[in-house]
């Protein structure tokens, strides 16, 4: 049986599964890759991050929007929550980037997140995120409204 810190640590990876899961239906198959398509060499090297691809801002949203099931009320949750938030935000980011409707279209959230990044520098560490937490989630809240009032880019 799981724990339950473990239990909460799943709840959100879950929801966050069906909602891509739900977000992933219904779109044009025809830019699937091939079947035919080669497969990537074996010997090819794995990118350090997972890459990010321009249908990905309805889905990174997503995953952000479940951290709000989640916070740091516990004590012993808090490190994995600021972490998952700061992670999920520069997904969205990145996927932010790479949308087709162009970096201009992103300009306030991703300012945004550049201001965090300014504030946290290149230390990501626990202690580094609680100092910044009310940055972080604030962050994290105002990306979340603007996403709600372009309803394009996420629906």
């Amino acid at each position: 049986m799981l724990s339950t810190t473990a239990s909460r640590r799943a709840l959100p990876v879950l929801l966050a599964g069906i909602l891509l899961t739900g977000c992933s239906t219904g779109h044009d198959t025809a830019s699937a890759p091939s079947s035919s398509a080669p497969s990537p060499s074996p010997t090819a090297s794995a990118p350090t991050r997972r890459t990010v691809t321009a249908s990905q801002v309805r889905d990174a949203f997503a995953v952000l929007q479940a951290t709000y099931e989640d916070g740091c009320t516990d004590p012993t949750n808090c490190e994995y929550f600021l972490t998952r938030v700061h992670d999920n935000l520069d997904e969205l980011a990145a996927a932010m980037k790479a949308d087709p409707k162009g970096e201009g279209h992103f300009t306030a959230p991703l300012a945004w997140m550049d201001a965090l990044r300014g504030a946290l520098g290149k230390d990501t560490s626990f202690p580094n995120l609680k100092k910044h937490q009310k940055l972080l989630i604030g962050t994290r809240d105002r990306i979340n409204k603007w996403m709600q009032s372009h309803p394009e880019d996420y629906r």
